[in-house]
């Protein structure tokens, strides 16, 4: 798959890891997430596919945490999480939303067969043993299976983890983690330290 990766995404990966900022990251990202896979959705579909999706990645991020627990990287965490949602789309025939083909499905799926496996994560069970809360349902598009769009997806990287820096060169696996992440980098953090109850003891 080919993504993008910038400071912002390591600021997110500290944060997610972090006690009680966690908690308020994940929500923040969340939204982010609803918010640009929405935009994808046609308009008539988008509003009653939000309460899934919101659910849906809430549980993401936990696979992404265990991810990078297990020893992958930003990038190849981070992947594995969108792998996860594409599986989902592709269930829900909501084509438009993916980020690869439907035919790419496969190699993808294999190139992390050992982890999906652990977790009992399929293309028919996209969250596996992550799935820790109800997901409501949404309509299904399947007509859109028969001869799918896909004017996000964009297809031939299959075989690695394609990411894109913020200097727009391409590079296979990722690219090396700053020494330094300012944690309110990340997507809605900037005003983390107005959330966070002043008489936790934790340092966030």
């Amino acid at each position: 798959m080919k993504i993008h990766q910038n400071i912002r995404h390591f600021a997110a990966k500290k944060a997610l890891t972090m006690p009680v900022v966690g908690d308020i990251a994940t929500e923040k990202l969340v939204d982010l997430h609803v918010r640009v896979f929405g935009d994808r959705a046609d308009d008539e579909y988008r509003e009653e596919r939000e309460p899934h999706m919101e659910a849906f990645f809430e549980c993401t991020f936990d696979t992404y945490v265990q991810a990078l627990e297990e020893g992958f990287t930003e990038a190849e965490a981070r992947e594995i999480t969108h792998i996860q949602a594409n599986f989902d789309f592709y269930n829900h025939g909501w084509t438009e939303m993916m980020e690869f083909p439907a035919s790419e499905l496969e190699p993808h799926y294999e190139r992390y067969e050992s982890f999906f496996e652990r977790y009992n994560i399929d293309i028919a069970n996209p969250l596996g043993d992550f799935r820790t809360r109800e997901i409501p349902e949404a309509p299904s598009t399947p007509e859109r299976l028969d001869e799918p769009e896909h004017p996000h997806a964009e297809g031939g990287f299959a075989d690695d983890v394609y990411v894109e820096g913020e200097d727009g060169e391409l590079r296979v696996g990722g690219q090396d983690e700053p020494d330094d992440v300012d944690v309110e980098v990340a997507p809605g953090l900037q005003d983390v330290d107005a959330e966070v109850d002043d008489g936790d003891e934790t340092e966030a």
